[in-house]
C-alpha cells in the first residue's frame, strides 16, 4: 500500500520514506526517463562546472550523475521539503562535491556561477504558474553558453477529449502497478491545486520565451514529457 495524504499533498516524512517506490509505480517508463536525463546531462556537463538539481528530493538525479562523472564538477541540490533535504544530506554526507540547500524558487534563484546543466525533473509542475516564467528565465540567465536545462513534466492534453484519453491510460498503468482505484482517486484529490500541469506546447513556449534557442522533446509517454533546452554558444 502506498502512502497518500488525507488532505493536500505534502512531501512529508512518510512520503520521503517511500518516495522512490512511489516514483517507480507512478511514473511511466521511469527508468527510461531517468537514464535519458542522465545521458543528456553528462553530454552537456563541462569540467569544473556546476550541475543544479531543482527539487532534488532524496538526490536520485545527483547520485546517478555522481556515479558516472566521478568528480570534476560540483552538484547543488535544492528543495523546500525538510524531510527530503535531510535524506539528501545524509545520502551525500561524504561527497565533498555535493551541496544540499533549502531554497524557495518563488523567492529568487541561487547565486551560482558556471552552471552547465540544470535539472527540473517533475519539479516545475509543483510551483504556481505565475512564478514559472521567472524561474525559467532565472535558469536561462544562470546557465553558461552551451549549457542546458532538462525539464520533465506531467502535462495535460491539447484538448479535453485527448486529455481524458491520456489520463485514462495513465490510471490504467497505475492500476497495473498495484494501486487500487481508491488509492488513485485519493492521490488525485490530494494533488488538486498542488500539482498544476499545463500543455506540452505551453511548456515549449515557456522555454522559448526565457531565451533558449534549441528546444526538443526527448521523451514522451501519454501525459508525461521531457525536454532539453540548450543556451546558445557565445560567438
Amino acid at each position: 500500500m502506498g502512502h497518500f495524504p488525507d488532505d493536500k499533498w505534502q512531501f512529508d516524512d512518510s512520503v520521503t520514506q517511500v518516495f522512490e517506490d512511489m516514483l517507480w509505480r507512478s511514473i511511466p517508463q521511469y527508468e527510461v526517463m531517468r537514464q535519458a536525463v542522465t545521458d543528456l546531462a553528462v553530454q552537456h556537463t563541462t569540467e569544473d562546472s556546476t550541475i543544479v538539481d531543482l527539487g532534488c528530493s532524496r538526490g536520485e538525479n545527483i547520485a546517478r550523475l555522481l556515479s558516472v562523472l566521478n568528480g570534476g564538477c560540483h552538484f547543488l541540490g535544492i528543495d523546500v521539503s525538510e524531510p527530503m533535504l535531510d535524506a539528501a544530506r545524509q545520502r551525500f554526507q561524504s561527497a565533498d562535491s555535493v551541496t544540499i540547500e533549502r531554497f524557495d524558487l518563488r523567492q529568487g534563484y541561487p547565486a551560482v556561477r558556471n552552471i552547465s546543466v540544470t535539472l527540473a525533473i517533475l519539479t516545475l509542475q509543483f510551483t504556481p504558474i505565475e512564478y514559472r516564467h521567472q524561474i525559467v528565465r532565472n535558469i536561462y540567465k544562470s546557465t553558461r553558453p552551451g549549457g542546458c536545462l532538462i525539464l520533465v513534466e506531467k502535462v495535460i492534453g491539447a484538448t479535453a477529449d485527448i486529455d481524458s484519453c491520456l489520463r485514462d491510460r495513465y490510471y490504467d498503468l497505475k492500476g497495473q502497478n498495484g494501486y487500487s482505484t481508491d488509492e488513485i482517486e485519493r492521490k488525485r484529490l490530494s494533488l488538486e491545486g498542488v500539482l498544476v500541469p499545463v500543455t506540452a506546447r505551453w511548456n515549449e513556449e515557456l522555454l522559448k520565451s526565457a531565451g533558449f534557442n534549441q528546444i526538443d522533446c526527448f521523451w514522451r509517454w501519454m501525459n508525461f514529457a521531457g525536454w532539453i533546452a540548450v543556451k546558445e554558444q557565445s560567438n
